[in-house]
């Protein structure tokens, strides 16, 4: 054998080495420290799908508090693609399981949530609740939910029909049309437009506020809109039956504690807004504000949200470190202070 030959060799074996080694330790860091078990729920609008998430190791009471995870806006699925199971361990380790369900026509829910209005998201909500109350390994008095941006609306709402034990809300913003506006600036702005494309945008957008207000159908949406990517009908519909959201009148609903997570480099939400209301409108003693200043919309920094590659590589070799640091400490600290004789009431009204 030659000596190129030998050493030809000896670099596709360190290569595979590597690789090997590499893949070994995506799949070790993608290993999480609970269990995931597949859920059906029944419901009038159809079969809810999703997960149930619990402790590798059983409750010393017997009985496990849990997070009802309710999602943002799009397409989302039980796990977020994933992106849930990092805090779902963290949960986990707190004695705390965790149920998120598929969005309708996502997975095997049925429907689809581009017809949900946000009213019909509370009553999901409270199907999942239902269900969860009837497993014998859930204390039904310390169910709470988890809400991500669009589950702003939804929460506030639902407060008013569950004795929820405590709710988190990430990055919510208050009036839909005012969250619209804000991140179309907001947006430009960072796409270094000037501002006379910002007002030509902020003009259309206007327009079509207008045939909303209107009731337009979408075949007049699309006949007076000169966007190069309109929206479909289903968005259409989606839009039309949500876009009069506003979360201010249903804050003071809530009669537990209550986690609003903010980050400064919010684009899409003017977190300042959201947190002036929330402070004016939740009773002082229920709520806990915390503004992360590295966080973007979603939790993560501003650098890992601008870049995919940037992201998908933590969250294929450091997955727990794809949020930015101290969100799931906030959420720890807040839960073990919620049920450790701290100044929070009890909880349900």
């Amino acid at each position: 054998m030659t000596r190129n030959k030998k050493i030809w060799i000896y670099l596709c074996v360190v290569v595979l080495l590597l690789v090997g080694g590499a893949g070994m330790y995506v799949v070790q860091q993608n290993r999480f420290a609970m269990v995931e078990q597949a859920v059906q729920i029944d419901s009038p609008a159809g079969q809810l799908t999703g997960t149930l998430v619990l402790p590798k190791e059983s409750s010393a009471s017997g009985k496990l508090g849990l997070v009802l995870f309710i999602h943002g806006d799009g397409p989302i699925n039980a796990s977020h693609d994933d992106g849930y199971k990092p805090l779902w361990e963290r949960l986990a380790s707190l004695g705390y399981a965790s149920l998120s369900l598929d969005k309708r026509g996502i997975g095997g829910s049925a429907g689809d949530w581009l017809d949900q209005s946000i009213d019909d998201r509370v009553e999901e909500a409270r199907e999942a609740i239902a269900w969860a109350r009837k497993q014998p390994g859930i204390d039904p008095d310390r169910i709470g939910v988890w809400g991500a941006s669009q589950a702003g609306w939804v929460i506030p709402k639902l407060a008013g029909k569950e004795p929820l034990a405590f709710s988190i809300l990430v990055s919510p913003a208050i009036n839909w049309l005012r969250q619209g506006a804000y991140h179309t600036r907001q947006q430009m702005l960072k796409d270094g437009r000037s501002e006379v494309e910002i007002a030509a945008e902020e003009a259309a957008n206007n327009g079509v506020r207008q045939l909303l207000a209107g009731k337009a159908s979408y075949e007049d949406y699309l006949a007076a809109v000169t966007e190069d990517d309109p929206m479909t009908r289903e968005r259409w519909t989606f839009v039309s039956k949500n876009y009069l959201s506003d979360a201010g009148p249903d804050l003071r609903q809530f009669n537990s504690p209550v986690l609003l997570l903010l980050g400064e480099q919010d684009i899409h939400v003017d977190w300042q807004e959201t947190e002036r209301v929330y402070r004016k409108r939740i009773k002082p003693e229920l709520l806990t504000v915390a503004v992360l200043p590295e966080a973007e919309h979603s939790m993560l920094s501003r650098k890992t949200a601008d870049s995919s590659l940037r992201a998908l590589m933590i969250s294929l070799f450091a997955p727990r470190k794809i949020t930015v640091p101290g969100y799931m400490d906030q959420i720890e600290d807040f839960l073990k202070k919620s049920y450790s004789g701290s100044p929070f009431p009890a909880g349900n009204p």
